[in-house]
């Protein structure tokens, strides 16, 4: 479900990039640091943004490091890591180890059970760490599966139950000046995602006949539905810009508000675009076969 939450490179400078970048890879080394190489599997932009959200508010101090990338041994490369790093670093095990366990459960695959015991040690140490943020996803999960079952066909309930423990999960300090703000930052920042996925999964959802809360929308309000799903995403994420702009961040703010502005909409566009341009594909197929037809008659 997670991946929408990226950087639109295009529209950031060259500074802003490179400590992006720095985070991203300071995420990916800790993973590897307490994880091991199978942690890296879990890297994902969202955790990343939350990564330079947490630092510019809370103005943490980093810690830079120089190494060689396997990826990219061109040239050294600097990873960023902080508090705040180690905490996104926990959070990808709890979210991944749970949807594993989901995935076999739902759709008995075989390869997200043996992902769920590889990880499972690595789980049971960070959910004592963080008992708050697993109940929140424990939860979330069991929510999320009894509206998929009910087959809710409203989508502010099922997109809100992603939001709920998304919110948990940015308010990283329960008891914390700038919980409640977090809270709703990251509550509509999940509904945003899970709006997302089911968006980017009607056409693959509809062919395993598989739940998708968008895809009965559409066939509800076809000629609307494009406009429709597009102000619904509009209107989450600017209520997460509106959350954001109430928070006193100085440090890095550019860099999260390329993410909230702009970033979060590159899938989006490009999703879009792929749809418009498989209408047209099938509308020009259907045009030939159209003719093809009218001549084989005109020969007649």
């Amino acid at each position: 479900m997670f991946g929408y939450i990226n950087v639109n490179r295009e529209k950031m400078n060259v500074q802003d990039r490179s400590i992006y970048q720095s985070y991203y890879c300071g995420l990916c080394r800790t993973l590897k640091e307490q994880f091991g190489r199978k942690g890296q599997l879990l890297l994902n932009y969202d955790m990343a943004f939350l990564i330079v959200l947490l630092t510019g508010l809370y103005e943490l101090e980093d810690q830079q490091t120089e190494f060689i990338c396997g990826m990219h041994p061109s040239k050294k490369q600097i990873a960023r890591c902080n508090e705040a790093t180690s905490y996104a670093a926990a959070m990808n095990i709890l979210l991944s180890s749970r949807n594993f366990e989901d995935d076999w459960n739902d759709h008995h695959s075989h390869t997200k059970k043996a992902l769920a015991q590889i990880f499972k040690k690595d789980y049971e140490r960070v959910r004592l760490q963080y008992p708050r943020q697993e109940r929140a996803i424990f939860e979330y999960l069991r929510k999320l599966d009894q509206s998929e079952k009910q087959r809710e066909r409203n989508v502010d309930v099922v997109a809100g139950l992603t939001g709920e423990m998304l919110g948990e999960i940015f308010a990283w300090k329960e008891n914390d000046i700038w919980a409640e703000e977090l809270r709703c930052l990251g509550f509509y920042m999940g509904k945003f995602i899970y709006l997302m996925d089911a968006y980017e999964d009607i056409a693959k959802d509809e062919k395993k006949r598989c739940y998708n809360v968008l895809g009965m929308m559409q066939q509800e309000t076809e000629q609307d539905f494009e406009t429709f799903s597009r102000l619904m995403l509009t209107s989450m994420m600017a209520e997460c810009a509106k959350s954001f702009e109430r928070l006193p961040i100085l440090l890095h703010a550019e860099i999260c508000r390329n993410i909230l502005y702009s970033g979060v909409w590159t899938k989006y566009e490009y999703l879009r675009k792929k749809k418009q341009q498989k209408m047209k594909n099938e509308a020009g197929q259907q045009k030939k076969q159209t003719q093809f037809i009218r001549n084989r008659r005109s020969r007649k």
